[in-house]
């Protein structure tokens, strides 16, 4: 039973961080984006706690959902992380605006599964 309400509480992190990166991404461009050195970083760090928290899913949790390619997520951290050397805007702009968008009902959908078993 700790899985699942451990797992529930890692979607609505992964969610929270979703919402915030989106957010900032339909009201700034990218050349805004360039213009502030902070808010890169931010928006860098967001997407590691993405990571981060699709990595301490339960490994049930992930293979019972393979939809969702929880090693590219997962990689993108390590990325961001331990190769912060090799990090472009580009990347960064494109997950943000891309790929977060594709996940978000993913992870909406998981948390309603997981309140309902609750």
């Amino acid at each position: 039973m700790r899985e699942p309400i451990r797992d529930l509480s890692r979607l609505q992190h992964i969610l929270s961080q979703i919402d915030f990166v989106t957010d900032y991404v339909s009201h700034h461009t990218y050349d805004e984006l360039l213009q502030n050195r902070l808010t890169r970083y931010g928006l860098i760090k967001c997407i590691e706690i993405i990571g981060e928290a699709a990595y301490m899913l339960s490994v049930e949790f992930k293979e019972a959902h393979p939809q969702t390619n929880w090693r590219v997520i997962i990689n993108m951290r390590h990325v961001l992380v331990h190769g912060y050397f090799n990090i472009t805007m580009p990347m960064v702009w494109a997950t943000a605006t891309k790929d977060l968008p594709i996940l978000r009902p993913q992870i909406v959908q998981y948390i309603e599964e997981l309140t309902f078993i609750e």
